[in-house]
């Protein structure tokens, strides 16, 4: 039953179905034919009684996914956006799919996992997380808005640790992950052949007892006071202030890191991270996920944010607009409007 290209394997053995993310020099990054692929082997392994559990890893030691191709989106975007927002679609169909699927989808979160590597793996019903798990959704870095059903887990996360992780989009920690929410076991990095192995040989309740302990402290968790306090505010504006009227340390570190990305971005990714919260299934999320995404396909910022980041590489992205102060609350309404045509995902 082994089927494989160059990007993504796909295999059975001893009821679990094996897929690895087979990109290891692009850490992953997920193509259009990896989201087809792997939707259609959970689609066969659904009803297929010899198939008990998914199993999702990552080729190389750098990560399982570092995200979508942004540098295809850039070219794309740059000629109307219409293969992209195929993309997304069928991405966010796969993420709620994942959410629902019926047998244990165990995803092993080793190394870099971002963006689009979040939806195929925080969603699961057995995230696991090592101690080089460097987990985020980094892409008001790039003029872009927390996709995937992102917005749906950092609205969820104790305090306001998510609204932290979206605004900056620095990475966390696997112990920060289980605190958040995004995972729930902790596998040593150095037991991940191991813990792999047994789930393909025992499953994986017998692999987790086998492998698992219990998680670091969370460093983001002992700071909850600082940031809840700072990010309460009603604007971005409101929030690097607050940021500021530390002296020194993480909130400045903060604050100066937000200060690098794009305002628009930001602005509309506060408000996205607040509406999920009010929003009560993870579909619902999606489908305004995939509202703000069109919308920043059309915008300068997207583009300009890859261009400076993975294309030129100058690391000098011209905003527009340039500052926080310059963001129209209509402009940020602009991108929850209603798609043409809106995402439709099955029942």
């Amino acid at each position: 039953m082994a089927s494989e290209n160059e990007d993504i394997l796909v295999n059975v053995e001893n009821g679990v179905g094996h897929v690895v993310l087979n990109r290891p020099k692009a850490i992953n990054s997920l193509t259009d034919a990896m989201v087809a692929r792997l939707a259609n082997a959970l689609d066969e392994w659904e009803h297929d009684d010899s198939v008990h559990t998914v199993l999702l890893t990552g080729a190389g030691e750098r990560g399982l996914c570092a995200g979508g191709d942004v540098v295809a989106i850039y070219h794309d975007a740059k000629v109307g956006g219409a293969k992209t927002r195929a993309f997304w679609h069928d991405e966010y169909v796969l993420n709620a799919h994942i959410a629902n699927y019926p047998k244990p989808y165990v995803a092993v979160m080793d190394g870099i996992v971002m963006g689009g590597g979040v939806g195929v793996s925080a969603h699961g019903s057995v995230r696991v997380v090592t101690d080089t798990t460097r987990l985020g959704m980094p892409e008001v870095g790039i003029g872009f808005i927390p996709d995937v059903g992102g917005t749906y887990l950092l609205a969820r996360t104790p305090g306001l640790l998510g609204v932290h992780a979206a605004l900056t989009g620095a990475p966390f920690s696997g112990a920060d992950a289980i605190a958040m929410g995004f995972a729930d076991h902790f596998v040593p990095h150095d037991a991940v052949a191991a813990f792999t192995a047994g789930v393909l040989a025992d499953g994986a309740e017998s692999a987790l007892a086998a492998h698992a302990v219990e998680p670091p402290p969370s460093s983001l968790l002992a700071q909850r006071d600082w940031i809840d306090e700072c990010y309460s505010g009603d604007t971005v504006a409101d929030i690097v202030a607050a940021l500021r009227t530390h002296d020194a340390g993480p909130p400045v570190d903060a604050a100066d890191l937000i200060a690098t990305r794009s305002p628009i971005a930001l602005s509309v990714t506060l408000q996205a991270v607040r509406r999920a919260a009010e929003l009560d299934t993870l579909e619902d999320v999606l489908r305004e996920e995939f509202r703000t995404s069109i919308a920043a396909l059309r915008s300068h910022d997207l583009v300009e944010g890859i261009r400076a980041l993975l294309v030129d590489k100058d690391k000098n992205p011209q905003w527009q607009p340039a500052s926080l102060e310059s963001v129209d609350a209509a402009a940020v309404d602009a991108y929850f409007a209603p798609a043409d045509p809106d995402l439709v995902l099955p029942d």
